[in-house]
């Protein structure tokens, strides 16, 4: 096995409480993700994933504040879902 070392880098404080949460979740620490992400940075020789400067409107606050409304009105039954013929295939 490969002698491991300490590597030191500065963070904004909330986005490393935000990403240690998500690990958590998923049952990793920030030290393994980016242990990950070097790897890999490794193997392929790039970023392994694509950086733009559009942010993906899927993470937009209006709609990420419309799917926790959603979610709570699922939640608390009071969600209306809509019935639609199933299309066949021709």
């Amino acid at each position: 096995m490969a002698q491991s070392v300490n590597v030191n880098f500065r963070m904004d404080e909330q986005l490393k409480k935000n990403v240690e949460e998500i690990y958590a979740k998923i049952g990793m620490n920030l030290t393994t993700a980016i242990t990950i992400f070097c790897k890999k940075l490794e193997q392929e020789r790039r970023i392994p994933f694509e950086i733009t400067t559009e942010p993906d409107p899927f993470y937009d606050e209006n709609n990420i504040h419309y799917l926790e409304k959603k979610m709570a009105d699922y939640k608390s039954g009071q969600l209306r879902l809509a019935e639609h013929d199933l299309l066949e295939e021709q």
